[in-house]
């Protein structure tokens, strides 16, 4: 049975968070990647960014609906909810496009285990750890080339 060890990217493209959204896009589209582990000054991992953080700066604003009752407005859907949307839009830098709290995989993690979290998580990028640092990165690209 496959594991994450056995399919994943050693040779691992990371960015810090302070770099600038552009630098990103042009390291995604120049090595054909949908996403890369965000590290810290320490290597150690914060963050995934990826293609859709970046499609996201791109899109429309969702203003969201209120009602206005004797002067007061009360909105009908969550308020920091476009608050995160906005600084997602308008940021510069991968810190201000990319949320924390990466989903990972242990590098023992099966090959049927790493599909389901991608659908059920949405995820395309996962970074394969062992006692806290980075082995490598399985991406959807490393499961349809294992599958073909």
């Amino acid at each position: 049975m496959l594991k994450a060890k056995d399919i994943m990217t050693t040779e691992i493209i990371t960015v810090n968070s302070e770099m600038k959204v552009e630098e990103l896009a042009h390291i995604l589209w120049k090595n054909k990647i949908s996403g890369v582990p965000v590290v810290d000054e320490n290597n150690n991992l914060i963050a995934v960014a990826t293609e859709n953080d970046l499609i996201d700066q791109t899109k429309n604003l969702h203003i969201p609906s209120m009602i206005s009752i004797l002067d007061s407005v009360i909105f009908l859907e969550n308020a920091n909810k476009t608050e995160k949307e906005i600084k997602k839009m308008t940021g510069s830098r991968v810190k201000d496009i990319c949320a924390g709290n990466p989903v990972t995989v242990d590098e023992d993690a099966t090959l049927a285990e790493i599909a389901t979290i991608m659908a059920e998580k949405n995820v395309h990028t996962l970074p394969v750890m062992r006692d806290g640092n980075l082995l490598g990165v399985v991406g959807k690209s490393d499961i349809i080339r294992t599958l073909a």
